[in-house]
């Protein structure tokens, strides 16, 4: 789901009740703990002299004088995590103005929905972050901020194990675009009813459609440029491996050909080298190798080996290499 959409659907002024249920469902395990809210254009938030803008999906105030902050997250791009605490303090931070007393500031909780994963280390699709002591981890007094990381890729249910409200939420944010009609399983949520008729395309005007191709567009470009990035770099790792591999093996060769005192010892030598390091990479990409193939690497001209040094950094299997020895011979 893109931003774009996400904002139509829970940032509408006829979306309260939508936001309610998804709130409920995301934040307090579908306890209907919010009654009422407030549904805030995050543009017109307040805005301070010399910090960066920040651009938020939905803002609400909710039961207990709590601000909601929540953004929907499709790229994963630098400094993030970042970005998250920060809009969540400049809102805590903007709530007073000047010369107004502390105890005027009231909670404020962050909801960030990712289509990545963000922590990778554990399997928990909902995180919670709060401050805590580290050692003892009793909480801070008054727990005025609070982080909630939704991550899609983790929820891997489908629709016959929807089991809460919860599970019928994410599930509706990571498939809607997919699904031409509303599951009857979701059906007997009237606010997941009302959202799946908004999510729809039909309720768009022209000028939003438009704006939503513009969207996907713009976020197809971001991708390749992440992806070209990403290949880039590790064109250029292949390269420098290569490089220090040739370095080192000509460092060995040399050495143990001047050991030999003559020039068929230095040929020898470099050889030696280049056997020594292929074996040392080979291990590393592919594992131990076998008798039969040392004997055949053994063989190589002092040019093929040269060749295979290049080549052996992008082996990933002991089938690659046989391959190349074969179409060496």
């Amino acid at each position: 789901m893109l931003p774009f959409a996400f904002k139509k659907i829970f940032g509408s002024t006829d979306s309260q009740d939508i936001l309610i249920s998804f709130l409920n469902a995301l934040i307090y395990a579908g306890e209907p703990i919010i009654q009422d809210l407030q549904i805030i254009d995050p543009y017109s938030a307040a805005t301070v002299s010399g910090l960066k803008d920040s651009y938020l999906d939905v803002k609400a105030r909710i039961t207990g004088n709590k601000t909601v902050i929540i953004e929907m997250q499709v790229l994963n791009v630098a400094a993030f995590e970042k970005r998250v605490i920060y809009n969540l303090a400049k809102t805590y931070a903007n709530q007073l103005k000047i010369r107004e007393g502390y105890p005027r500031l009231q909670p404020v909780i962050a909801l960030t929905i990712t289509d990545f994963e963000m922590f990778k280390e554990q399997p928990d699709v909902i995180s919670h972050f709060v401050f805590k002591e580290k050692e003892k981890l009793f909480d801070y007094p008054h727990l005025q901020v609070e982080m909630f990381f939704v991550e899609l890729p983790k929820f891997k249910k489908e629709l016959d194990e929807l089991t809460s409200l919860t599970d019928k939420w994410i599930y509706f944010l990571k498939n809607t675009p997919d699904l031409e009609t509303i599951p009857a399983t979701m059906e007997t949520v009237p606010e997941l009813e009302k959202a799946f008729q908004i999510a729809n395309e039909a309720n768009l005007t022209l000028k939003e459609f438009e704006d939503m191709e513009a969207q996907e567009m713009a976020i197809e470009e971001q991708r390749g440029i992440i992806t070209r990035g990403v290949e880039e770099g590790l064109e250029r790792a292949v390269e420098r491996a290569v490089e220090r591999a040739r370095d080192q093996l000509m460092q060995e060769g040399r050495q143990a050909g001047m050991q030999e005192g003559r020039q068929e010892g230095i040929q020898e030598g470099i050889q030696a080298g280049q056997r020594a390091l292929i074996l040392r990479l080979l291990e590393r990409r592919v594992g131990a190798v076998n008798p039969d193939v040392v004997s055949r690497i053994g063989e190589l001209s002092v040019e093929q080996l040269e060749s295979l040094v290049e080549e052996v950094v992008g082996f990933s299997s002991l089938s690659d290499l046989m391959v190349w020895l074969d179409r060496a011979e």
